[in-house]
């Protein structure tokens, strides 16, 4: 369980974490000398005996000082329970007020408040600072809290003695995070160790992690390592979400992590520059403009970005659109706070709906009835008003990753149909699946007419002319559950609808048989349409219809327009192509190129016709094997 501190400048707040822990979390020079906190302490207590870990509690010491707001929000995002620490002399003060306010926004539901340096002032102020700051949190989640009047600086102090034994109770009976999401650890600290090189420290928002574990350095994208791990400041084989932890990374350097960053499993988050969120402004705050500029805390990143507001405010609360100069990471459902141009006051905050949200059309309602199914969504209702909110479905990873958490069974309703498998899978409610459906059918059939002597089309083309939203591995699940319902025809690398034919004439049986020998005799290098005309003395049209004619049957390839190449050969180029990525487990156009003895040009069209029919896969300059292609090991189709 992880205790986070808030409240005004010189309250004594860190006095009481080394009163409770013994540890003083002021480690600076500066500090010491100032006699204020600057940075984020940290501190643990264990209950007596032998406690196992999930048993410690972590404390996060956050400044006071209004200059140092940043830093307390950085503090708080991961806690579970709030400390509030007013001082009985000095009353509630006006960092008590925001910082009670940040704690709200980020949804804090459980505290204590101590009320310190009790040995200054009377019982009747005592009572007096108690009703003021009950009155303070009666409209927030923290009302009721209880509270504890002490004197920090006495260890024999009862109240003090209350408040830690308090704080055991709480964390005995405190219910860990759910650690079934991808591991996000929010960087608060990041140091060089001698001996282990790069460690982070920060809260685990979800999750877990051990040691060996491949993570990465967001937004960035840097892969590392994870070497070693200190969970709630013990020696751990693995952390989880709930604990403080420092993670020892191999394969990054120091200088390239910041607080702010996140350590995650790949597939927890997605870099963008624009979060569509629900904001809710506080009592005293005005609606925003457009383009507001604001101070945005989320997690432990500070960044300013522009606000657009997406709808008019209602009872204090609206949608916005922040929008970033530079790509960050968040997850559905992270909270942040909002403060304003000048960084001195705290205006609103919220809860983030799209992590990756679009740049236009932002407020139409089409986009304002998406960002209402997320909301929902995100309060528990399952995925039904998002499927049918989305004509194309989910692609489950995409989905994953704007959560920042697996989809569970029990949040899919009735009827979706689920294609394809692993993070490719797509998710289609009932009535958008047979709408989909149609649409493949419906420009098919126009493709057809269009073309009645072609074979049909390969699996791009259809996915540009009937879907062009969907993504490549949307479109391929598509793709394979209409041919396995026998809704689309496939043969060889063309789709096509079951009653679509195409068939030769005797001339032009006659015209293949004179065409086969050429393009086998031409290997790798076969004539165009025009130069085979030319060869066999016929029209250019009538050797383009033929060739098309024997594409259906797989005798020849269309690899580019009037560039078709005999089975045989193209066979024979992706067996050279298989070679190349079981040698060195993918191969560019250059080494391609060299392998085969073809211009850079025909080499190029030649791989991209192998990604066009399925059987490779482009993964920035190079390519590789795509499983499940519909080629066989020798690249026959």
């Amino acid at each position: 369980m992880i205790v986070g501190t808030a409240g005004h400048i010189d309250h004594g707040k860190t006095t009481l974490v080394r009163a409770l822990t013994g540890v003083d979390t002021d480690r600076l020079a500066e500090e010491k000398a100032r006699g204020i906190s600057i940075e984020l302490g940290y501190a643990y207590l264990a209950p007596a005996g032998d406690a196992p870990t999930d048993a410690v509690l972590g404390f996060v010491d956050v400044p006071g000082h209004e200059r140092f707001v940043h830093t307390m929000v950085a503090g708080a995002s991961g806690i579970d329970v709030a400390l509030l620490v007013v001082a009985a002399d000095d009353g509630v003060m006006p960092q008590t007020r925001e910082h009670v306010a940040i704690l709200d926004l980020l949804g804090a539901r459980a505290g204590a408040v101590a009320m310190t340096k009790v040995d200054r002032v009377d019982a009747a102020r005592v009572d007096a600072v108690r009703a003021d700051v009950a009155a303070l949190l009666a409209h927030t989640a923290l009302a009721g809290a209880p509270s504890f009047a002490l004197d920090a600086r006495d260890p024999h102090d009862p109240g003090l003695a209350a408040l830690r034994e308090h704080l055991l109770q709480v964390a005995r009976a405190h219910t860990a995070r759910d650690a079934d999401g991808f591991f996000r650890l929010a960087v608060d600290r990041v140091f060089s160790l001698a001996g282990h090189g790069t460690v982070v420290t920060g809260t685990v928002h979800s999750g877990r992690v051990a040691r060996g574990d491949g993570v990465v350095v967001l937004p960035a994208g840097h892969r590392a390592r994870v070497r070693g791990i200190h969970a709630q400041n013990r020696e751990e084989p693995a952390g989880r979400a709930g604990q403080r932890c420092a993670l020892n990374l191999a394969g990054v350097e120091r200088d390239a992590i910041a607080r702010g960053d996140w350590i995650a499993d790949a597939r927890a988050m997605q870099a963008s520059s624009r979060l569509d969120v629900r904001v809710r402004h506080l009592a005293d705050g005005a609606p925003l403009p457009d383009w507001t500029p604001l101070h945005v805390h989320i997690g432990t990143l500070h960044r300013l970005a522009h606000g657009l507001p997406l709808e008019a405010p209602v009872a204090g609360s609206q949608r916005m659109q922040l929008v970033f100069d530079e790509p960050v990471c968040a997850a559905a459902g992270d909270r942040f706070v909002l403060r304003d141009a000048q960084a001195r006051a705290t205006i609103c905050g919220g809860v983030v709906l799209d992590p990756c949200a679009p740049a236009r059309r932002r407020r139409s309602a089409a986009r304002l009835a998406t960002l209402a199914a997320l909301e929902a969504f995100l309060a528990g209702h399952g995925l039904e008003a998002v499927l049918r909110d989305a004509p194309l479905g989910l692609v489950v990873g995409d989905f994953e990753r704007r959560i920042g958490r697996p989809v569970r069974a029990d949040e899919l309703p009735v009827g979706v149909h689920r294609l394809g498998a692993g993070a490719d899978a797509l998710l289609l409610a009932d009535a958008r699946w047979h709408a989909l459906r149609e649409r493949v059918i419906e420009a098919l059939a126009t493709q057809h007419a269009a073309a009645p002597d072609e074979p049909g089309v390969d699996p791009a083309r259809l996915r540009r002319i009937a879907m062009p939203e969907a993504g490549e591995g949307a479109g391929r699940a598509l793709v394979e559950a209409l041919v396995r319902d026998g809704v689309l025809a496939r043969r060889g690398p063309w789709l096509h609808l079951p009653s679509h034919r195409v068939e030769l004439s005797d001339d032009e049986r006659a015209l293949a048989a004179r065409i086969e020998p050429l393009l086998l005799e031409a290997g790798a290098d076969p004539p165009w349409v025009r130069d085979l005309a030319t060869c066999l003395h016929v029209h250019e049209e009538d050797v383009r219809r033929c060739l098309r004619k024997s594409a259906v049957d797989g005798r020849v390839h269309q690899v580019v327009r009037d560039l078709f190449y005999a089975d045989a050969c193209l066979r024979s180029l992706a067996c050279v192509l298989r070679t190349l990525v079981e040698r060195d487990g993918s191969v560019g156009a250059g080494a391609f190129r060299d392998a085969v003895g073809l211009g850079r040009k025909r080499a190029i069209q030649v791989l991209e016709f192998f990604d066009r029919v399925g059987y490779t896969r482009r993964v920035r300059d190079a390519r590789v094997l795509r499983a499940g292609s519909g080629w066989g090991d020798d690249g026959s189709a």
